[in-house]
């Protein structure tokens, strides 16, 4: 009887974590955008799902940062603030530079030729100007970087930071100036990373996300100021 209570704690556990897997995207593509209320009953509609794992999922977007829960009144869709990109993208910047340092030091073959293969692909989805897919293979390289540099410490700060500005790093792709320059950091992100060169690569992951912080800025001035309820953000 105990086992059978704790596998189907596992299910419930797994749904709404595939809850979450399946609304993220929604929200950093904003297809739902900033300021919206959470459609909860018909996104249970959509994903065949009760509200208990809906709002077990929308804690954990809560804590990531991309939906605020008010009592009574449901979940909305968060706004990225320009003080919380100032606050938060130096401090990424940091935590990857790190990163590129340590997977420099601890890499192995296998794994940068797997980067290689990621890399050419998000090229390939860059060249038939396949947004989604290039920002969905940007952030596993990222996170593949961040794998090789062995610290566990270090990957869990730094996707916890991470998933409150994927929505803003989305966002400033849609520039064609910046998303061709980001391409370029990435061909001296891969290339440095082939050579095992830690200094030169922390370098540029510094120099990726302070271009990054620039260009969404930009972006946040434009955009915050057109959502209702908001007002100036900065």
């Amino acid at each position: 009887m105990s086992a059978m209570t704790d596998t189907n704690m596992i299910e419930r556990r797994s749904l709404h974590l595939e809850l979450v897997e399946r609304i993220r995207p929604l929200i950093v593509e904003r297809h739902l955008e900033p300021g919206d209320k959470v459609p909860e009953k018909s996104l249970c509609e959509r994903f065949g799902v009760s509200r208990t794992p809906m709002r077990e999922a929308l804690k954990v977007l809560a804590a990531e940062g991309l939906v605020r829960l008010e009592p009574n009144r449901g979940a909305w869709v968060t706004v990225v603030t320009v003080e919380e990109v100032e606050e938060v993208f130096p401090i990424l910047g940091v935590l990857e530079a790190l990163s590129g340092e340590l997977a420099c030091a601890n890499i192995t073959d296998a794994e940068i030729s797997h980067i290689r293969q990621l890399h050419d692909g998000m090229m390939e989805s860059y060249r038939k100007r396949k947004l989604a897919d290039y920002f969905k293979t940007n952030q596993e390289i990222h996170r593949a970087i961040l794998l090789a540099a062995k610290n566990p410490s270090l990957t869990n700060a730094c996707q916890a930071l991470s998933a409150r500005m994927q929505r803003a790093r989305y966002a400033a792709n849609l520039s064609e100036e910046r998303w061709a320059a980001a391409v370029n950091e990435h061909e001296q992100i891969i290339q440095s990373l082939e050579a095992r060169d830690g200094k030169k690569l922390s370098q540029v992951l510094v120099r990726h996300m302070q271009n990054k912080q620039d260009s969404v800025l930009k972006w946040l001035r434009k955009a915050n100021a057109n959502i209702p309820g908001e007002g100036d953000a900065g």
